[in-house]
């Protein structure tokens, strides 16, 4: 959420006083008992933190002493390419797009629709903007494009 227990937006700390924005509230507040019952989950896998770590500048040998296997980064990713709700692109120049995979533990007939509040100076997509989980369908990717309003040659 990003408004506070009394429905009103949530204000950033420190001077001056202005309403939040997503540099100051980050993911929002957490609610616990929602935590219990999340109804989607982003998975991950040792893989996955590897090739984050290689695409962050990590050396190969810096992630084999992590790890405890023999590890050699291949080709180089995006640190943004790491399957977390949250979204990084470090310099949003050209249009990105970032996919991301979720599995449903929800209920098994479940529907999730797509809510964009893009920030400003960028717009903001997202294909398909309906996910629908049912007895066969548990996993679902989703691709989010973002375009700077004005793309940088």
């Amino acid at each position: 959420s990003v408004t506070s227990a009394y429905g009103e937006p949530i204000t950033a700390e420190g001077g001056p006083r202005k309403i939040a924005d997503p540099f100051d509230f980050g993911g929002g507040h957490v609610d616990p008992n929602s935590a219990a019952d999340p109804g989607l989950l982003y998975d991950m896998s040792v893989a996955d933190y590897v090739q984050f770590l290689c695409s962050s500048g990590y050396s190969s040998s810096a992630i084999s002493r992590l790890t405890a296997k023999a590890t050699t980064c291949g080709a180089s990713g995006s640190v943004s390419d790491l399957n977390l709700p949250s979204i990084t692109i470090s310099n949003l120049k050209k249009t990105t797009i970032v996919a991301r995979t979720v599995t449903n533990v929800g209920p098994v007939r479940s529907t999730y629709r797509v809510k964009v509040e893009a920030p400003p100076g960028v717009r903001v997509s997202v294909e398909p903007q309906t996910l629908s989980f049912n007895e066969k369908v548990k996993s679902l990717t989703f691709r989010v494009t973002f375009s700077p309003v004005h793309e940088i040659q």
